[in-house]
C-alpha cells in the first residue's frame, strides 16, 4: 500500500548524535530512504517490514515507551506524560473595545502572553498592542499558564482593557503598525530579513486548496482547463527561462499602488521631547503623510496618540483642534485619511486570507539568489534597526543586550527527568540557538561592513578581533602564524568548520556539566568569521592562565584536569575518543580525553567549558601524507596519501559510525561462527580439544552453510552484550530476541569471516551497510532511545551462554575466542568490542609515551584501515545506491548531503567521480555524474571568488565598495558569458562629467583597486582547471563555459544557480542571454545584493523524534492507523520544540498527507500536503529538490479531489523547477513526465500526453535498463493513449514490447503477465473490428453499415488507479465489511479523542475489531 519509504524525515540523526545539520543541508527524499531501512547485513528490510515482518512486530505500547525516550519510568509513565500534552482544551470568551465578544478556544498550557499574540493577529484586534487581559477585573499575568489562573474555565469572559502607554509600549505599537501595513509586502522576503521567505504555491493554487476544493464542482471543470504547458515545458525544449521561478503573486501587486495605506511614516526630528512636554506626557513625535497628500505631525502620548500643531520646521507641540485623540494609531488615521480606512482594512481582509504558513517567521533566515527590482520605500523602523545594535525587539528586554552564553548554558541546565521537561528544555534550546544564529550573522555583517570597531585597532586588518552585542567576532586567517605547521591561511579557514561540527557533537551527546560556546561560522564577501558566546571573565584574563586542560600551543605545552577527564569520559563512548597519555614540555605523562587542541577553562560562572574542538574526529590519513607511513593496500591503488591544503583533514562523524557498524559486524560473525564450531565440537564429544586450541586460525576454513539454527541461537545470545559493550552500538543493534534472525541473516549471509590482514576487503553488503550507529533504524524502535554513555563496559564473555556450556569467563576457550575476535576488529578492549580512536594520531608537536608504542600502533593501523573503509566500502555503496535509486541527488546540496550520509567529505568528490567513470554501468549514473562535474566546477569557481573579492577590499579599512557590483558581474561574465568579457569598469558617479572623460580610459589593473578588472574568461577557466586537479585531483577537459556544457551536459542557468547559492549573490531575476557573443550577460545593475552563508548547530527535538520514527515502523509493518497516531503524536511534539515552521515538521506533515490519502481521507491529505509544501518552500527555498517533491505529491492529491487543472499546474511548476534544478536528463523526471501524461489522458488530451510518456519512457529506459518493469508500465501507458486515439496498431506494438518484458522477468504465471496478455487481445479485437469498418467504408462507400466503434475516454477512476501506481501507492481491495468497521473505528476513536482521552487508553479499553495489518506491494519495479 506505501511504496516508498520516502516519508523518512529529512535526516535521521539520533537524540545522541546530530548527524546532519538540517537547515544548511537537506537530501532528498529518496535519499534517506536507504540509509534507515536497511538492516545489519545491509539487505534491504522494506519488503519484509512492510507485511509485517514478524520480528520486528513491536507492541504499542513498546513502541510508544521507546518514543517517549524516558529511562526512568515505566509505560504507565508514559502515558501519563503523553495525556498531559494532550490536554483538553476549552472555550472562553473575549471582550475587545468597539467589537463584539467572540470565542477562542484555547489550551490549559497556553500562556496569557499567547492569547496577546492571537488578539494582535486577529483582523479585528490586530491595531491594539498596549492593552491587559482581566478576568472579573483582576489583571492576568501575562506569563502566567492558563492552568493556574483561578476561575478561568469553560465560557469564561476576558475583557480587553487599553493600558497607558510608556516610551517601549509607543515604539513596539508603531513597529507592530509598520507591520500591518506590510503585511503582503513581499520586499522582506527578497531581501532576506526578519526570518521572511518565499512562497509561491498560492499562485498555483488560486489561494487556499480547502475552500477552492469545497467551491469546485467536479463535473462543470472539465470544459474550463487550460490543459496547454508553456513552450519551456514542452519535453525536449531547450529554453531555460529564469522569469517563472517567481511568478507575481496577484496580491504583491495590489500593495504596491491601489492598496497604498500610507506614503510616509517616520520618527519626526523633533525627537526626543524635551522635558517640559514629557511632563505632560509625550513620550515621542511622529510625522506621517497620507495618501491625499496630507503632512501632519502626530504625539504619542501615555493617553494614546493625537495630532499636534508642529510642522517641518516649526515646533508647536500643543494638540490640533480637533486632536484625535485615540488609543491606537490605526484608529487616529483612519478618522483623518478615508484612504487609509478603506485600504487598511481592504488589506488587513487579504493578510488574515493568506495561510497562516505564508506568514510565519522561519526558525533560520533563508536567502533567494534571485529577486526582482523591489521598490525602495522610506521605513522608519527599517532605518533605526540598521543602526542600533540591538535586534528588533531586543531593546524592550530587561538587561538592554542579550547575555548569550548565560541563555545559551541556562537552557542546558533546565531538567529533563520526563517528557513535558524535556519539551520544555528542547524548546528554550531551540528558541535560543536561532536568536543567537539570527544575532551572529547580523554581528558578522556588521563586521566585514566595517560597522564595528576592534577591540585590537592598532594591529594589521586580518589579526583584528571584534565585539558585538556580547558576540566574540574573529576572521579567518591564520593570526600570529598559530596555524603556520597545518597549512597557513588554508588551515585558518577550515578549522572553524571543523570546530562547529565538534560543537555540535559534543552538544548531541549532551553530558550533564560539560559546557560548549555558542558557535556559528559566517561566510559573507570573500571572508569567513567565526562568531561565539563569550566565555565569562575569559577577556579578564590571559589564555595561559585560564586553560586548565589541553594545550594553547598544539601540544608543545599540555596541561590535564581530573574533573575534565571524568567529563569528557562520560562522551568517549559516544563519540568514539580514546583516553591517551601525551608528553608535555618537561617529558611528564598527561592523561588526556580528546584532541590536545581542545582546551578546557573553567568560567567566572563555575562551568566547565571545553572549546577549540576541531579535531574532535580522527584525521583522515588519505589526505595526510606521512613520512615512514604506508597506507592500506586499498588507499594506495586509488592513488592516496595525497597531499591536501592544510592538515586539518578529519574523517566525519558519519564514517566513524558506519566504519565502526562494519567492524561490528565482522566481529560478530568471526565470534559467532568460532564458538558455533565450538559448540559443534562439543556436540561431537571429541576426546581431545588439542586439534582446536587455535580457534582464530580455523575461522575461514569453517563452511558458510553452518546450520542457521545453531547460528540464530548463539547469535541470539551474542548480540545483547556485544551491543551492551558498546553502548552506542545498542542503537542500532541490540533488540534483545527479536533481532535474533537479523543476526542469523548477517551469519548466514557471509561467506567468510575476513583475515585480520585485510578486514576490510569484504565487498559483500554487509560492508557497505549505510546505516550508522547514530541512526536508529526506524525498525528497532524498541531500544531504549537514550544512550547509557557513562555505563560500564560489560565483559561479552559474560552472557554468552551455550546452551549446556558453563559460564564461559571460566571457559578459557570461549574467552580466547573473543580475545582473537577483538585483536582481528582492532577493540581497545580484549574482552569486548570497544572500538575508539586517538584523535592526535598523526599531529605535528604530539609526543606520546614510550610505553604506549604499542597502542599507537594498533591506533595508526585502525585509522589506515578507516581510510580504505572510507574508498573501498563508502563510495561504491553510494555509487550503487544511486544505480538503484535509492540515492537520487538532484543537485549540489542533495549531493552533498548524500556523500556527507555515508561520511564521505567533499573533498572525495573527485574519486568519486573517478569511480563512477570506471563502473560498467556508467550510462546509468549519467545524471548522478553530471550533478558531480557541476559541483565540483562551482566549487572551485566559489574558492577563486573567495581570493578574488578578497583582493578587492579589506575589512574595515574602508576600501571603496563602489565597484562590487562590478566586481562581481564580471566574474559571472568571465565564469558563464560566451562573450570574451572585457571588464566594464563603472564610471564613477561621483565625478563630474568633465573629469569625467579623462577616467573613461582608464587601464584596467592600473592602480586604483581595480585588479579585478584583469580577470579573462580563458584565465579563470585556467584556474578552475588547476583548483580541480589540485583540490579535487580531478581532470577537467574544457577552456570555457561553452566547452563544459557541450562535453559534461550542462546547463548555465544550473551552474549560474549554484554559484550563487554557493557564493551568497542574489541576481536580478530577468532573463540572461549568456551565449551571445556580442555582449555580457550580466551587468553591473543585474547584481543586487551579496548574501552571508551561515552554518550553525540544529538543535533536535529527541522524543518528537523518537514517536516519528515508532510511527514510521508501524507503518512500514503495515499497522498504518497507530502509525497515523504516533506521527500525530510526533507533530505535536515537534511543533512543541520547533514552533510551526521546520524542516522536521515537513517530513511529518508528509507522511501524514500519505497515511491520509492510503486512508481514503483525501481531503485531509491535500490540508496536510498543501502545508508541506508551503513549509519547504519557506525552510528549504522555492526550487530546493524537497519542494519539486512536495509539490509532485500534492498534484497527485489535488487529482484524487477532482481538481484536474490544479494538479496540472502543480506537476508544470515542478517540472519546470527540475528543468531549472537539474535539467531533463534525470531518473525522477521520468516519474514526473508519467504523471503529468496520466493527467493529460485524463482530460483527453491525447497528443500532449504521448510527448510526456514517451519522454518517461525514454528516460525509465535509459536509466532502469529496458528489461525493467518500470519500463513495462511505461509501455502499457503509452499504449493505453494510443488506444485513446484508436490507434490500434502502435498501441499493440507498445503493449507486446511491456508483455515481452513481464514474460521475461516476472513468468507467464505471474499477474501482470496476465493482464498484459489480457489486454493484449482486447486490443487485437478492437484493430480487427475497426479495420473491418474501412474495408466496409472502403467497400460500400456512403452506404457502408457501421458498427458503432468504442472510444472510450479513460475514466478518471482508471487514471488515478495508474496514477498510484506509478507513485508507489497499490491498494488492496478490502470488502464493504471491512471498510465499514475500519471507518467506524475511526469515528469512534474521534470521538474518544473529543470527549478528551488518550489514543493510548484506547489500545488498553478494548482490543482493536479490525486487523487493520494488510500486506502491500512496495514497489512497481
Amino acid at each position: 500500500m506505501v511504496s516508498k519509504t520516502d516519508d523518512i524525515p529529512a535526516s535521521v540523526p539520533n537524540c545522541n548524535v546530530n548527524t546532519v545539520d538540517l537547515v544548511g543541508e537537506t537530501p532528498d527524499r529518496k535519499e534517506t530512504t536507504k540509509a534507515p531501512h536497511k538492516d545489519p547485513c545491509g539487505h534491504s528490510v522494506d519488503t519484509a517490514v512492510m507485511n509485517g515482518g514478524g520480528a520486528h512486530n513491536l507492541s504499542e505500547e513498546e513502541s510508544k515507551q521507546d518514543g517517549a525516550g524516558d529511562t526512568d519510568g515505566g509505560e504507565d509513565s508514559n502515558e501519563q506524560e503523553v495525556i498531559v500534552i494532550q490536554d483538553t482544551g476549552f472555550t472562553v470568551k473575549i471582550q475587545a473595545p468597539g467589537t463584539e465578544p467572540f470565542d477562542l478556544q484555547v489550551s490549559p498550557q497556553e500562556m496569557v502572553q499567547e492569547i496577546h499574540q492571537v488578539l494582535m493577529d486577529r483582523e479585528d484586534t490586530c491595531h491594539r498592542t498596549c492593552f491587559s487581559l482581566q478576568l472579573d477585573s483582576n489583571v492576568l499575568d501575562n506569563f502566567a499558564e492558563l492552568k493556574s489562573i483561578e476561575g478561568l474555565q469553560e465560557g469564561s469572559l476576558l475583557k480587553v482593557v487599553e493600558e497607558p502607554y510608556t516610551v517601549r509600549e509607543a515604539r513596539i505599537h508603531v513597529r507592530h503598525i509598520r507591520d500591518l501595513l506590510k503585511g503582503l509586502d513581499p520586499s522582506d522576503a527578497y531581501n532576506g530579513v526578519d526570518c521572511n521567505s518565499l512562497s509561491f504555491l498560492s499562485v498555483f493554487t488560486d489561494g487556499d486548496l480547502g475552500d477552492s476544493g469545497k467551491r469546485k464542482k467536479k463535473g462543470s471543470e472539465l470544459e474550463q482547463i487550460d490543459c496547454t504547458p508553456p513552450e519551456h515545458i514542452l519535453p525536449g525544449s531547450k529554453e531555460r527561462p529564469l522569469l517563472p521561478l517567481q511568478p507575481q503573486n496577484k496580491d504583491w501587486k495590489v500593495i504596491m499602488m491601489p492598496m497604498q495605506c500610507l506614503k510616509v511614516l517616520t520618527m519626526s526630528g523633533w525627537n526626543p521631547p524635551p522635558g517640559n512636554r514629557k511632563m505632560h506626557g509625550d513620550l515621542m513625535y511622529l510625522y506621517m503623510v497620507t495618501v491625499e497628500e496630507r503632512h501632519i505631525s502626530i504625539t504619542a502620548s501615555t493617553r494614546g496618540f493625537y495630532l499636534n500643531q508642529s510642522t517641518t520646521y516649526t515646533f508647536n507641540p500643543k494638540p490640533a483642534n480637533p486632536s484625535f485623540l485615540s488609543h491606537s494609531l490605526v484608529e487616529l488615521l483612519s478618522q483623518i485619511s478615508p484612504a487609509f480606512k478603506k485600504n487598511f482594512t481592504a488589506l488587513q481582509k487579504k493578510r488574515v486570507q493568506r495561510h497562516p504558513f505564508e506568514r510565519i517567521a522561519t526558525p533560520f533566515q533563508v536567502y533567494s539568489w534571485t529577486a526582482p527590482q523591489v521598490d525602495h520605500t522610506m521605513d522608519c523602523v527599517r532605518a533605526e534597526d540598521a543602526y542600533t545594535s540591538r535586534l528588533g525587539y531586543e531593546e524592550h528586554i530587561p538587561g538592554q543586550t542579550r547575555d548569550w552564553n548565560e541563555e545559551l548554558q541556562t537552557t542546558r541546565e533546565l531538567a529533563r527527568k520526563n517528557l513535558p521537561d524535556r519539551l520544555l528544555r528542547e524548546r528554550a534550546i531551540f528558541k535560543v540557538h536561532s536568536d543567537f544564529a539570527a544575532a551572529a550573522t547580523r554581528g558578522s555583517m556588521a563586521v566585514i561592513d566595517g560597522n564595528v570597531m576592534a577591540i585590537n585597532p592598532g594591529e594589521e586588518t586580518r589579526m583584528q578581533m571584534f565585539i558585538w552585542n556580547n558576540i566574540f567576532f574573529s576572521l579567518g586567517f591564520d593570526v600570529r602564524d598559530h596555524y603556520r605547521e597545518l597549512g597557513g591561511d588554508a588551515a585558518a579557514h577550515a578549522a572553524p568548520t571543523n570546530d562547529l561540527n565538534g560543537v555540535r557533537a559534543y552538544g548531541a551527546v549532551d553530558v550533564e556539566g560539560l559546557y560548549t560556546l555558542g558557535t556559528v561560522v559566517v561566510d559573507y564577501r570573500g571572508y569567513r568569521v567565526t562568531a561565539q558566546s563569550i566565555i565569562p571573565g575569559i577577556l579578564e584574563r590571559e589564555q595561559e592562565q585560564s586553560v586548565i586542560y589541553g594545550s594553547i600551543d598544539f601540544g608543545k605545552t599540555v596541561v590535564s584536569h581530573g574533573k575534565y577527564l571524568e567529563l569528557l569520559e562520560r562522551t568517549s563512548r559516544p563519540l568514539k575518543v580514546q583516553r591517551h597519555n601525551v608528553l608535555n614540555e618537561k617529558d611528564e605523562s598527561m592523561e588526556l580525553c580528546s584532541s590536545v587542541e581542545c582546551k578546557g577553562i573553567i568560567g567566572n560562572d563555575g562551568r566547565h567549558y571545553i572549546l577549540d574542538l576541531l579535531r574532535t574526529f580522527p584525521p583522515d590519513l588519505n589526505f595526510l601524507p606521512v613520512e615512514g607511513e604506508e597506507l592500506s593496500p586499498e588507499s594506495v591503488r586509488q592513488g592516496f596519501p595525497r597531499q591536501h591544503r592544510h592538515r586539518l583533514a578529519c574523517l566525519r562523524q558519519e564514517l566513524i559510525e558506519a566504519f565502526v557498524e562494519h567492524r561490528y559486524l565482522l566481529f560478530m560473525k568471526m565470534a559467532a561462527l568460532q564458538l558455533m564450531q565450538q559448540k559443534a565440537n562439543k556436540e561431537r564429544k571429541l576426546a581431545t580439544l588439542t586439534e582446536n586450541s587455535s580457534p582464530g586460525a580455523a575461522v575461514p576454513a569453517l563452511p558458510s552453510t553452518e546450520t542457521p539454527d545453531a547460528s540464530a541461537e548463539s547469535s541470539e545470545t551474542s548480540t545483547e552484550t556485544l551491543t551492551d559493550a558498546n553502548s552506542d552500538a545498542v542503537q542500532t543493534e541490540t533488540t534483545s530476541t527479536s533481532d535474533a534472525p537479523q543476526a542469523a541473516a548477517t551469519e548466514a549471509t557471509t561467506t567468510e569471516a575476513a583475515p585480520k590482514t585485510e578486514p576490510m576487503t569484504e565487498t559483500d553488503s554487509s560492508a557497505t551497510t549505510t546505516t550508522n550507529a547514530s541512526q536508529a533504524t526506524p525498525i528497532e524502535d524498541n531500544v531504549v532511545p537514550t544512550v547509557t554513555t557513562n555505563g560500564p563496559l560489560v565483559p561479552f564473555a559474560k552472557a554468552i551462554q551455550n546452551g549446556e556450556c558453563e559460564s564461559p569467563l571460566e571457559d578459557p576457550k570461549s574467552r580466547e575466542v573473543i580475545l582473537n575476535a577483538c585483536k582481528a576488529v582492532g577493540s581497545i578492549s580484549n574482552t569486548s568490542f570497544d572500538i575508539r580512536f586517538n584523535p592526535d594520531i598523526f599531529s605535528p608537536g604530539v609526543r606520546f609515551p614510550e610505553d604506549s608504542a604499542d597502542d599507537i600502533q594498533k591506533q595508526k593501523q585502525l585509522l589506515k584501515d578507516a581510510g580504505a573503509f572510507l574508498v573501498s566500502c563508502q563510495i561504491p555503496s553510494l555509487v550503487k545506491d544511486c544505480l538503484d535509486h535509492s540515492a537520487l541527488p538532484m543537485d549540489g546540496a542533495t549531493l552533498t548531503e548524500a556523500l556527507h550520509q555515508r561520511g564521505i567529505n567533499v573533498r572525495y568528490l573527485g574519486n568519486v567521480l573517478a569511480f563512477v567513470d570506471k563502473t560498467p554501468a556508467k550510462a546509468q549514473l549519467e545524471h548522478f555524474y553530471r550533478i558531480g562535474i557541476s559541483e565540483l566546477i562551482t566549487r572551485c569557481a566559489k574558492h577563486i571568488f573567495k581570493t578574488y573579492l578578497q583582493t578587492m577590499y579589506s575589512v574595515s579599512q574602508g576600501v571603496e565598495l563602489s565597484a562590487l557590483s562590478a566586481a562581481v558581474s564580471h566574474f559571472l561574465n568571465c565564469f558563464l558569458s560566451s562573450f570574451d568579457a572585457v571588464a566594464h569598469l563603472p564610471a564613477d558617479e561621483l565625478v563630474s562629467r568633465r573629469k569625467n572623460r579623462k577616467r573613461r580610459n582608464r587601464v584596467p589593473g592600473g592602480g586604483d583597486n581595480t585588479a579585478w578588472a584583469s580577470l579573462t574568461p580563458s584565465e579563470l577557466w585556467k584556474n578552475i582547471v588547476s583548483e580541480a586537479q589540485s583540490y579535487y585531483h580531478f581532470t577537467l577537459h574544457c577552456e570555457n563555459a561553452d566547452q563544459v556544457v557541450e562535453k559534461y551536459g550542462l546547463q548555465k542557468i544550473t551552474l549560474l544557480r549554484e554559484i550563487s547559492i554557493k557564493a551568497g549573490i542574489q541576481i536580478l531575476i530577468k532573463e540572461y542571454n549568456f551565449d551571445s557573443r556580442h555582449k555580457p550577460a550580466f551587468t553591473e545593475e543585474d547584481i543586487l545584493n551579496i548574501f552571508p552563508v551561515v552554518k550553525h548547530v540544529n538543535p533536535k527535538a529527541s522524543d518528537a523524534f523518537h514517536f516519528f520514527q515508532s510511527g514510521q515502523a508501524k507503518v512500514q509493518q503495515g499497522y498504518l492507523k497507530e502509525g497515523c497516531e504516533l506521527i500525530n503524536e510526533a507533530l505535536n511534539l515537534f511543533n512543541n520544540v520547533y514552533g510551526a515552521m521546520h524542516v522536521e515538521i515537513c517530513a511529518c506533515l508528509r507522511l501524514l498527507a500519505r497515511l491520509n490519502y492510503i486512508m481514503g481521507d483525501h481531503h485531509e491529505a491535500l490540508s496536510n500536503q498543501q502545508k508541506a509544501v508551503l513549509m519547504s518552500e519557506r525552510v528549504l527555498g522555492v526550487e530546493h529538490p524537497n519542494t519539486i517533491q512536495e509539490y509532485m505529491h500534492l498534484a497527485l492529491y489535488c487529482f484524487a479531489n477532482g481538481q484536474l487543472s490544479t494538479a496540472l499546474k502543480l506537476l508544470y511548476r515542478a517540472r519546470y523547477l527540475m528543468l531549472m534544478v537539474c535539467g531533463e536528463d534525470h531518473p525522477e523526471m521520468a516519474l514526473l513526465d508519467s504523471n503529468i501524461g496520466l493527467v493529460l489522458h485524463g482530460v483527453m488530451e491525447y497528443d500532449l500526453s504521448l510527448r510526456f510518456l514517451e519522454n518517461a519512457l525514454a528516460i525509465n529506459s535509459k536509466y532502469h535498463g529496458p528489461r525493467s518493469l518500470k519500463v513495462a508500465l511505461s509501455h502499457h501507458l503509452v499504449a493505453r493513449v494510443y488506444e485513446s486515439k484508436a490507434e490500434f496498431r502502435s498501441a499493440l506494438q507498445q503493449e507486446k514490447e511491456g508483455y515481452t518484458i513481464y514474460k521475461n522477468q516476472v513468468g507467464e504465471a505471474h499477474e501482470k503477465t496476465k493482464e498484459s496478455s489480457e489486454y493484449l487481445k482486447y486490443l487485437t479485437q478492437q484493430a480487427v473490428a475497426l479495420q473491418r469498418t474501412m474495408n466496409e467504408i472502403y467497400k460500400n462507400g456512403s452506404n457502408a453499415s457501421i458498427m458503432p466503434l468504442k472510444f472510450t475516454a479513460p475514466s478518471m477512476a482508471s487514471v488515478l488507479e495508474q496514477l498510484n501506481i506509478i507513485n508507489g501507492i497499490i491498494f488492496i481491495p478490502l470488502s464493504q465489511k471491512d471498510l465499514e468497521n475500519l471507518k467506524a473505528e475511526v469515528q469512534r476513536r474521534q470521538q474518544l479523542q473529543e470527549s478528551g482521552k488518550s489514543v493510548e487508553d484506547l489500545t488498553v479499553d478494548s482490543p482493536l475489531e479490525l486487523e487493520d495489518k494488510i500486506p502491500m506491494d512496495v514497489n512497481v519495479d
